[in-house]
């Protein structure tokens, strides 16, 4: 565990590192010559080339999106702003390409390993989105692939990791100020609609190439209204809520803890309560998990408003709708607060929107190495596998009543609570739980040694930890 030294050296570090601007340092390559591609536009990807084209010592030299009509509107905003890029519809093409130095993945969590390791086996440094890995297993390739080429700076898109006032909370924390840390908490009550319930499927967008969309995973049937979002609820390509906003919470819960290795256990429960729709994925979940020794880490996500199903009506916990909070002896930390045990504010962070992340991708490539440990491929893998474990409980869970979900929780005073509060959530929304039943996962056991399940239901979990590729979209082998 990282010495109170070492926490206020890296919160030293990031501090430095966001207050001086792009090409401050001597580079290995010249301010100019960090030659950026982007790949997946309609979402992330455009926000990354509007920061970029705010930064100075980088150039947007490539784009690249399966759906044509994206990689017109990136062109156009590039040309405004007097850049000649050369466009792509596939992956592989830009990963080729000798005039890139790096890549941004901002492409839905599917393809996002799979482009990662084709970058790499390229010679490219490597920027990828949460959740830098669909299942498992990838985040393991990608991690032993990363070490096998230690000259290229791989990092993940938890922006909070550059941020010099989370820095600065948790090496307080860690400090004492509040007592021993007892749970860490990470929150996602974001507000998800209905994505309707189709009969038949859509047809893709004529703009769209389908099979490098669905790159590894089978070209099936398109069952959702919004083509380029609502694969978030469909298991084949997404993680759901837990693993969508949810990795930026729990990577902040798990640093919290300091923790480096797979919990011991961990469960989840929930369900798709509200609406019948195609979407696969719980819409209300909650997770737990408990490491060898220190606290646990305990996740909450709502998907359904305060009450009555008025989705203008948004939920909170301790003020907070989407973030972290942190538990201790005496008093807590939610976000940007620390508070006493009486509820007092005792101390202000002054924390960012995590803009200062690319930059600090930018100055790692210019340097030839990591700036800091908070950079690794390695956090970012950890804190997808959190979404992936919960997930995998859940998908091999069964439907229990209220009564029997005590039963599994119990002992655990801060679970209870979260499970009364969650409830109650869904009773405002008038769903009664004891007739539609959440669904529970096992408490599941892994080694952390070799990362697999162990004991009663691992065979079905440890299936559940990897996925079948398609012949032309296996994931490279990395020498």
């Amino acid at each position: 565990m990282p010495t109170r030294r070492t926490l206020l050296k890296r919160a030293a570090a990031i501090t430095a590192l966001n207050a001086l601007p792009v090409g401050c340092f001597k580079p290995k390559h010249s301010a100019s010559d960090i030659r950026v591609g982007v790949i997946g536009h309609h979402g992330r990807g455009k926000y990354h080339i509007a920061d970029l084209l705010k930064m100075g010592g980088v150039r947007i030299v490539a784009v690249c999106d399966v759906d044509k009509t994206e990689v017109a509107k990136a062109k156009e905003t590039l040309s405004k702003a007097g850049l000649k890029i050369r466009t792509y519809t596939d992956y592989r093409k830009l990963c080729e390409d000798k005039e890139v130095d790096g890549i941004i993945i901002a492409t839905p969590n599917h393809t996002h390993t799979l482009i990662a390791l084709t970058a790499i086996q390229h010679g490219k440094h490597v920027y990828v989105e949460k959740p830098v890995c669909h299942n498992l297993a990838e985040g393991r390739t990608l991690a032993a692939a990363v070490a096998k080429r230690p000259n290229l700076v791989v990092t993940h898109g938890m922006q909070r990791r550059s941020d010099a006032g989370w820095a600065e909370a948790i090496a307080w924390a860690y400090e004492g100020h509040l007592g021993k840390i007892t749970l860490s908490r990470g929150l996602n009550y974001k507000t998800r609609e209905s994505i309707g319930l189709l009969t038949e499927p859509r047809k893709v967008p004529s703009s769209v190439d389908y099979n490098l969309w669905c790159g590894p995973r089978p070209m099936a049937p398109v069952m959702r209204e919004q083509f380029h979002y609502d694969w978030h609820w469909f298991w084949d390509y997404g993680n759901g809520d837990i693993g969508n906003q949810g990795p930026h919470q729990l990577d902040v819960a798990r640093w919290a803890l300091h923790e480096m290795k797979m919990p011991l256990r961990s469960m989840s429960l929930g369900a798709r309560w509200g609406y019948v729709d195609n979407g696969q994925t719980p819409n209300n979940q909650m997770a737990l998990f408990s490491y060898a020794d220190g606290p646990p880490l305990l996740f909450d996500n709502r998907g359904l408003p305060t009450k009555d199903m008025n989705w203008k009506l948004e939920p909170a916990y301790k003020g907070i709708r989407i973030g972290n909070i942190i538990h201790c002896e005496g008093g807590y930390i939610a976000e940007s607060k620390a508070f006493d045990s009486k509820g007092d504010m005792v101390k202000k962070f002054s924390m960012s929107d995590g803009a200062g992340h690319q930059k600090a991708w930018l100055e790692a490539v210019r340097q030839g190495h990591l700036i800091s440990d908070n950079q690794s491929i390695e956090q970012g893998r950890l804190s997808a596998s959190l979404a992936h474990l919960a997930n995998i409980s859940w998908r091999v869970g069964k439907k229990l009543k209220p009564a029997e979900i005590r039963e599994r929780l119990q002992g655990d005073k801060e679970a209870l609570a979260t499970l009364e509060d969650f409830e109650a959530n869904l009773r405002a929304n008038k769903i009664d739980t004891s007739v539609e039943e959440a669904q529970v996962g096992p408490w599941l056991t892994m080694d952390p040694a070799t990362e697999r399940f162990t004991g009663e239901f691992a065979d079905e979990a440890n299936k559940l930890a990897d996925e079948e590729y398609r012949e032309e979209f296996k994931l490279p082998v990395i020498g």
